[in-house]
């Protein structure tokens, strides 16, 4: 474990970020998530990552008492499945890989539709899996009226089965002390207590909004669930839109006023998912910042 517990709870200790990622996600924080990490506070209760995605900041404080939410439930089947069956989980990738790379590198664009044509007839976390590593920039991406997945086969090669197996084995291991919840963030907010941590990675306002969870997300309703939580002596950390731009705009969010007690920029990089929205171009200057911003 990367924590170790105290009469007061969990004490922060150096943590690192698992060898490799477990599920490929735009707007993934696996690349900083070390950083992130090391602003939290030395000692805290529960550790809650409230709009879990692929993890990484989870699996990098890999908490003896932690909590993963997510309303995305073939997501969650995927992070249960981790915990309590981890060859399963194995079995569904390498399943899934070796039926479409049976036929060639060439023709693994068929066999990806094929699996994305039964995840869409019946979306399950098995589908899912394969496809969140297979498809394009981990760009996942659905269509709002019926939830339809779009996003095509990206153009590498997905991971072999071995090299995937070895990421289960350890993100199975940092995980084992947490339990994981299909539902809303403010419910999961809702259970946090005096001293806990929860951190939050909300869909980004201005650019995200082609991405799962994101059409009907509203950042107003988060910042007043925060409050509360602040209010009841909960710590908060929250990453969002620092120095990016959409379109011409620079993005500056209205953060109320007194609700954060401190302020950092965590360097991100050039920005994946403007790269899939203007066809792969190289993005000079798309260089983006996300802002973390903290109760405490």
């Amino acid at each position: 474990m990367l924590t170790r517990s105290t009469l007061f709870g969990q004490t922060r200790e150096p943590v690192t970020r698992p060898k490799g990622s477990l599920l490929k996600w735009i707007g993934s924080k696996y690349s900083m998530a070390v950083e992130i990490a090391s602003y939290f506070p030395k000692d805290y209760g529960t550790f809650f990552d409230v709009f879990l995605g692929s993890g990484p900041v989870l699996a990098t404080v890999a908490p003896n008492a932690g909590v993963g939410c997510d309303s995305f439930s073939p997501l969650i089947e995927i992070w249960r499945t981790l915990q309590v069956s981890p060859e399963k989980l194995k079995s569904w990738y390498a399943t899934r890989w070796r039926e479409v790379m049976k036929e060639g590198e060439g023709k693994k664009v068929l066999g990806y539709e094929k699996i994305k044509a039964s995840y869409n007839t019946n979306p399950n976390g098995a589908d899912f899996l394969f496809l969140c590593r297979s498809c394009y920039g981990g760009v996942i991406r659905f269509r709002k009226a019926d939830g339809y997945m779009s996003t095509p086969c990206g153009p590498h090669t997905p991971i072999d089965p071995d090299s995937f197996a070895s990421r289960v084995d350890e993100w199975h291991a940092r995980v084992r002390g947490c339990s994981f919840v299909c539902g809303d963030y403010a419910e999961s907010m809702g259970m946090a207590k005096q001293g806990d941590l929860v951190y939050c990675d909300p869909p980004y306002s201005h650019s995200q909004g082609i991405l799962y969870g994101a059409q009907s997300f509203n950042l107003s309703h988060l910042l007043e669930v925060i409050a509360a939580c602040k209010k009841r002596g909960v710590y908060v950390a929250l990453s969002i839109d620092g120095t990016k731009r959409s379109g011409d705009m620079l993005c500056d969010l209205p953060i109320p006023s007194g609700l954060f007690e401190r302020e950092v920029f965590v360097r991100v990089g050039r920005s994946m998912l403007k790269r899939f929205q203007m066809n792969g171009q190289s993005l000079e200057k798309e260089e983006v910042s996300d802002r973390l911003l903290l109760t405490y």
